[in-house]
């Protein structure tokens, strides 16, 4: 019997990769913006139809250091009223843990606003009622390539004055509504974790507009240091090595095909499970070229006659391993433990407690696909 994981990484020929990282071992430049770096950076700034792309070691660092680099910190005193008090982060529990730690990691207060019953991204009519005096950003998550309602969250926070960092891990490659979905907001932050669409090994990056904001983010992701003799920020240490930017070259010129794969594994599953009382499944969003980079189900136990777990632990026993993602929600996370009410995101709670998350890579074949749902739809 064979192994069924949730993901398994994309990678290019063995031939392809050695062949980028053989120049390496000439000029032995591992790290610090190398040739690999700088010329990743370029490709992906013409990809993404972006005006510009800073790498980092991760999503996570990417993120951090973003909400760093803007200084939302109240520490700073530039955005929150009242001194003393953190700055508040409107952002959403439905999402990996990630997004909550870079928040409080940069010494502010997340504030969880519930998610749309239907693609699981931030309920833009309850974000209004959740800004006051503290507020000083809102950083929404695209879910499984579901793209947030951009429009209105731009509105609102033209309105209040406030920054937007959209969490765009999922969503690499996407347009929406015609344009580049590293577009939206301030930045746009992205993961090239091995388990994503697009792959860097790790790796992560931030699209943005302002070049103040650029050299912020390039110190910062360098411990801070301006130049030689210069160090003018608290940083860290996320730059990119060249074997991981040598990667993503790699599967940046086989990303087109990789998403086209994916979205035929999309269908198989869509074939099957459609129309079964008591599964919901994903729809793809109108105006939105998807990534295809999840395949979720929502399972209604009391229609379907089965829990999520049940599903979930029948198709392990058959060596298929789904995941619970997202479960648990990050405002419930231990680690926050009696800090957060999670029932004041009813719509998150009810989800996280249902989805199921298949398995969803280019290389799952039609027989795969059909193993899988024989199993999910067993009674």
């Amino acid at each position: 019997m064979s192994i069924i994981n949730v993901t398994r990484s994309s990678m290019p020929s063995y031939e392809e990769y050695c062949d980028e990282i053989k120049e390496l071992w000439e000029s032995h430049w591992l790290t610090n913006m190398g040739i690999k770096h700088n010329t990743f950076k370029d490709e992906l700034e013409k990809y993404m139809g972006v005006e510009h792309v800073e790498l980092l070691t991760n999503g996570h660092m990417a993120l951090e250091l973003t909400m760093q680099a803007l200084h939302l910190s109240s520490s700073s005193g530039r955005y929150c009223n009242n001194k003393g008090r953190k700055g508040e982060v409107i952002t959403t529990p439905y999402t990996f843990v990630s997004t909550t730690h870079a928040i409080v990691r940069n010494g502010l207060e997340p504030v969880f606003c519930d998610v749309e019953p239907d693609n699981y991204t931030i309920d833009v009519s309850k974000i209004e009622e959740l800004i006051n005096d503290n507020t000083v950003a809102i950083v929404p998550v695209h879910v499984y390539g579901n793209v947030c309602d951009t429009d209105e969250i731009e509105r609102i926070a033209h309105k209040y004055g406030l920054k937007v960092i959209y969490d765009a891990a999922h969503s690499f490659g996407e347009t929406y509504k015609g344009r580049k979905i590293g577009t939206f907001g301030d930045v746009s932050t992205f993961s090239f974790h091995a388990t994503k669409v697009f792959n860097s090994i790790e790796g992560g990056a931030v699209c943005y507009k302002d070049d103040d904001f650029g050299k912020q983010i390039c110190s910062l992701k360098n411990f801070g240091i301006k130049d030689e003799e210069h160090i003018t920020g608290v940083g860290a240490n996320a730059k990119m090595n060249e074997f991981c930017a040598a990667m993503g070259l790699c599967n940046l010129r086989h990303i087109n095909e990789e998403i086209k794969k994916r979205k035929q594994v999309t269908e198989w599953y869509m074939e099957r499970l459609c129309d079964i009382p008591g599964i919901k499944l994903r729809k793809i969003q109108k105006d939105v070229e998807s990534n295809y980079a999840y395949f979720p189900i929502i399972v209604d136990d009391k229609v379907y006659g089965k829990t999520r777990n049940e599903i979930k632990d029948n198709l392990a026993k058959n060596g298929i391993y789904a995941r619970k993602y997202f479960y648990p929600l990050t405002n419930e996370a231990e680690c926050f433990y009696g800090r957060y009410d999670i029932g004041n995101t009813p719509i998150a709670k009810h989800i996280s407690r249902r989805v199921l998350t298949l398995p969803m890579y280019s290389e799952l074949s039609k027989e795969d696909v059909v193993r899988i749902c024989d199993i999910i739809l067993e009674k």
